[in-house]
Parts: C-alpha cells; structure tokens; sequence
C-alpha cells in the first residue's frame, strides 16, 4: 500500500496588538520619517499588522495555532509524533522552538526541530513533514510557522519596517491511504544572501554586525515573481497536472504586487488567490499557513479543493506544494 500524507486540521493566531498604517505613521513620524496609509497600501497591500507583546516569544504563538489545529483535527497532544517549527525567530539560539513548544503543548518523546528558510519556512518544513511521514517515521506531524518579526524591525528604515508582523499558523498532517499532498519543489541559491538578510550574530555575549532586517526591495520583487512561477510549473510537472487544476493559489503573504504577478504567470484569475497579507502583513514563515486557515474557516477553501503553497525568502530560498485538501 502507498502511504500518502494529508492535512486533517488547521489553525492560526494573531497577537491581539494590531498596528493600523495610520498607527506606524505617527510613530515613525516622531523619529522624523514620513509614510501613509496610501503610500503603503499602494506598494504592499497592507493595511494593517499585528506586534506581539515583548514579553512573548515565537512558541507562544505557536502554542496557540497548534492547539487550534490539534481541535480541527480531531486530535490530542499526546497523539502527535512529530512536531517542526518554520521560524526564523527562535525563542533561544537553542533549543529549538519545537522543543519549547512541545514541552507547552505537555508532550514528550516525538522528534521535535526547527526548519530556517525564512519566509519558504512552512513549505520547507510541510516537505519534510510528508517525507517522514512517507517513509514510516511519523504518523501524525504537527507542521508550524511561527514569527515575532517586531523584534528584528529597523524602525528607522521606512521601507521595511511597514512590511512585516507577528503571527503563526499550523497544520496537523496525517498519514493517509489517500494522496493530500501531490508533489513539493525546493530550491536555494546563497549567493543572494545580502539582498534580504539580518547581518548580525552572538559571539562572546555581545552582537556582532547588524540584528536587524535589511532587504533590498527592488532585487527581491525581480527575483520572487521569476522562481514563484517556476517552483509552481516543477511541481505541477511532477504532479502530472495543469495550472487549469489549481483551486485556489495560496502564497506567501508579502506583498500584494509579486502576489498578483505570479497569479498572471501562472494564467489564474485573481479571484482564486488567497489573500490575507492586508490585514497582517509579511509574518514570514507564518504566512502561508495562516492564510490557509484563514480561506478554511471562512469558507473558501473546501474539502477536496486542489491548493497551491508557495513561498520565496530570505537566503534565497523558495518551493512549492501542491496538494489535493
């Protein structure tokens, strides 16, 4: 028998923090830079993101999308035996997140382990997921991406501090006789690490280089658009299907422009791509998966619908899924 793997529940959170463009206008006014809700909304298509308090790390809100997604399922904690966080935003340089969030969710004894792909985060660590899953090794995965990209933010840097949020999202993954997840594609290419990276590290206890975000816009726009659109034609290529079998295209929230030029690439109405990055902005590894359940509890996306993941980020990375939910 074929073992296949499926998602049988998800869920998502946000800080209750919400930050509005007029909000980040007034506070990156009193540091002399000037934006609008009009200037960001243009050039992004947000409106609006969500902060987490400083007191709460990544896991925190792993926690609570996790338990969302365990409740969709129909499963207990206990039931779970694999866990992977996507973050980019580690509680700790170690232990990994996962860890720390299966010690919350008060589980012991599952593999747990931390997936860094930036914003592919979730598509990277679903592949991985659906490969042990394959293979015998898990039964039942708990796949998450979790951010706190507040923490990490130039608020003297007006082009990057009004992309990015907090937030988490996750899918309980089962094994199952029937194909959910039809084929995935992964890449990466070093030699564009500077055109989006944190330049910063720990040694000797102090910060060496620069621990916050730096992104050059323009080169990450060119780049995203070209290898969305090929990630997507490798993985329906594997999938033996057609752009003409896409329900619904789900990528990585980040800005609504590369969003739409990928939907055009790829010849789909933009009415089929789901679009969430308004009201949170770029959560990173976070995005896709909290976009998802979004389109799940409202409505859209339904049992049986043929969904396209895919993320490109930081490092660079960038792949696709295509499933069958």
């Amino acid at each position: 028998m074929t073992r296949h793997s499926r998602i049988a529940g998800t869920g998502s959170y946000l800080p209750p923090k919400r930050v509005t463009n007029a909000d980040l206008a007034q506070q990156l006014a009193a540091r002399g830079l000037e934006t609008s809700d009009t200037w960001i909304v243009e050039r992004t298509g947000i409106r609006a993101r969500h902060f987490a308090e400083p007191d709460v790390p990544s896991s925190d809100l792993a926690l609570h999308a996790a338990r969302q997604a365990l409740e969709s399922a129909g499963r207990k904690a206990s039931e779970i035996d694999l866990i992977i966080v996507a973050t980019s935003t580690p509680d700790m340089v170690f232990p990994s997140t996962a860890t720390i969030l299966q010690n919350k969710l008060g589980v012991a004894g599952c593999p747990a382990f931390d997936v860094q792909a930036v914003c592919s985060g979730f598509v990277y660590a679903l592949t991985v997921a659906d490969s042990l899953i394959r293979t015998g090794t898990a039964k039942c995965a708990l796949v998450i991406g979790a951010e706190v990209f507040s923490r990490i933010l130039d608020f003297d840097d007006r082009t990057t501090c009004v992309l990015f949020g907090d937030g988490a999202g996750a899918v309980v993954l089962e094994a199952s006789e029937t194909p959910g997840i039809l084929a995935t594609d992964l890449h990466a290419d070093g030699k564009h690490v500077e055109i989006l990276c944190v330049p910063g590290g720990v040694s000797g206890g102090k910060v060496h280089g620069n621990p916050l975000l730096r992104m050059d816009g323009q080169a990450v726009f060119k780049l995203a658009v070209g290898v969305l659109e090929e990630a997507a034609r490798a993985t329906l290529a594997k999938a033996g299907k057609t752009e003409a079998d896409i329900d619904w295209l789900i990528p990585h929230q980040a800005n609504i422009r590369i969003m739409m030029g990928t939907a055009r690439k790829l010849k789909m109405s933009q009415d089929k791509v789901i679009v969430t990055v308004d009201e949170h902005g770029n959560t990173s590894a976070a995005s896709i998966p909290l976009a998802l359940d979004v389109a799940v509890r409202t409505g859209k996306v339904k049992k049986g619908d043929t969904l396209m993941l895919e993320g490109v980020g930081g490092g660079f990375t960038w792949g696709a899924v295509l499933l069958d939910f």
